[in-house]
């Protein structure tokens, strides 16, 4: 959590455009507002900020059509960082620095609606030591991920370790890689994606492809697998443009699965896996079925993107680092289903 000094509120309202099935309004929020945890929404329903149709509603509450929601958020300022004892996945560590692997819905540091709860939170508890440089928001912070992507991100304990790797970063040597499952089956086996990513004209929290006022951005993919529908790809930024994995892939006609930002949905289900598939066999579809328990229960309920690799210089060893984080149960689940889908129905 913050200590803070100052509180005031802001009052968002959304209006459900669309009809979902058998969808919590917990999980409708944590999709339309990205800024925010699904432990940060939840807090604010419990204490009775959210209101549906002016009445207070509760986390098992199933939206409807035409349903206003409001929520009062508080805004704070003037904090501090209290140590929160959260898990940290630590894939390597040294009196320097760190490697970890952000689990999904994480958010890296605090900021409005996600005061506590943050890497930075548990960075905090598990460090004597962090780098300030950013700020006291953001101590050992050299770069971020979006809080649903999940994966490789390095936290930096001392100051001047942190200017090197900012300077690499800053001069494009640091290597990272992605893995992504879009939609659609790519053509090409690898290709070069060069769009200047800005924000949006209109959605100020999105981004999008500004040839007039964008800066430079560029991706590298390459196919990993091809799936029915679906297609596993390396992603490799040359830029670090804020959403530019999603923005790009979204641009060629591949959004990531259940981007909710940039691919219209916000989970995937068996039945977005077989879509694709209804002109095969009826007995077919049928042993595809059995494939997930309940085809109610989404595979994935957030954008199907992982930061699975990064290699770096190390400052005080003059070593090249190289590290990979394994990929999360969700992503895991959903191109394991997709592999025995393509062996049920080729």
């Amino acid at each position: 959590m913050i200590v803070h000094e100052i509180d005031k509120s802001e009052q968002i309202q959304l209006v459900v455009k669309k009809k979902y099935p058998s969808k919590r309004i917990d999980r409708y929020l944590v999709s339309r507002l990205q800024d925010y945890s699904r432990s940060a929404i939840q807090k604010l329903i419990k204490k009775g900020a959210v209101k549906v149709n002016n009445i207070a509603t509760k986390n098992s509450y199933e939206i409807k059509l035409k349903d206003v929601i409001s929520i009062q958020l508080s805004i704070k300022s003037n904090s501090k960082i209290v140590p929160e004892d959260i898990p940290l996945d630590i894939i390597y560590e040294d009196e320097y620095l760190m490697v970890l692997n952000k689990s999904p819905d994480m958010v890296v540091h605090p900021a409005r609606g996600h005061a506590s709860g943050t890497l930075v939170n548990a960075l905090t508890f598990h460090c004597n030591k962090l780098s300030s440089i950013n700020g006291p928001l953001r101590p050992g912070i050299v770069h971020r991920l979006d809080r649903d992507t999940s994966g490789i991100i390095l936290a930096v304990k001392d100051e001047k370790v942190h200017k090197h790797i900012a300077l690499q970063f800053e001069k494009r040597e640091i290597l990272k890689e992605y893995l992504a499952v879009v939609k659609g089956e790519i053509e090409l086996d690898s290709d070069k994606i060069d769009f200047p990513i800005g924000r949006h004209k209109r959605f100020r929290k999105k981004m999008s492809i500004r040839h007039d006022t964008g800066k430079s951005a560029v991706s590298i993919f390459e196919v990993m697998e091809r799936f029915c529908g679906y297609t596993l790809v390396k992603i490799i930024p040359e830029t670090g443009r804020t959403h530019q994995i999603r923005v790009h892939m979204k641009t060629i006609g591949h959004p990531i699965v259940a981007d909710s930002e940039y691919g219209n949905t916000d989970a995937c289900y068996l039945e977005d896996l077989i879509r694709p598939n209804t002109n095969t066999e009826i007995s077919n579809l049928a042993k595809v079925h059995e494939l997930w328990d309940n085809e109610n229960t989404p595979i994935i309920n957030r954008q199907a993107l992982h930061a699975y690799k990064i290699k770096f210089l190390h400052p005080v060893f003059n070593k090249t680092m190289e590290f990979t984080a394994e990929i999360p149960e969700d992503m895991h689940n959903l191109i394991t289903i997709l592999r025995k889908i393509n062996t049920l129905l080729n």
